[in-house]
């Protein structure tokens, strides 16, 4: 999968817990503009981990501070 239709399927995924209607850009960070708690993250990571069948470690994880960030990392794990 390409980064556009990896991009296009993470936004959807991301739509329910875009609780203020933010605009989704690459620069986007989940703690800052989403304001995304510790929880929240957790059930993100796992809708993304099932949707996408791969795993992102906790210190993958730790890296990642925006969606584009996300996106690139997605898309190096489906290899």
């Amino acid at each position: 999968m390409d980064r556009a239709a990896t991009a296009e399927k993470i936004a959807a995924l991301i739509e329910p817990f875009n609780k203020k209607g933010v605009e989704i850009t690459d620069a986007t960070t989940f703690a800052g503009d989403l304001e995304f708690d510790s929880l929240t993250v957790m059930d993100f990571v796992a809708a993304i981990e099932d949707d996408f069948d791969i795993i992102i470690s906790m210190n993958q994880q730790a890296e990642i501070e925006n969606y584009g960030q996300l996106i690139d990392a997605v898309v190096k794990l489906q290899g």
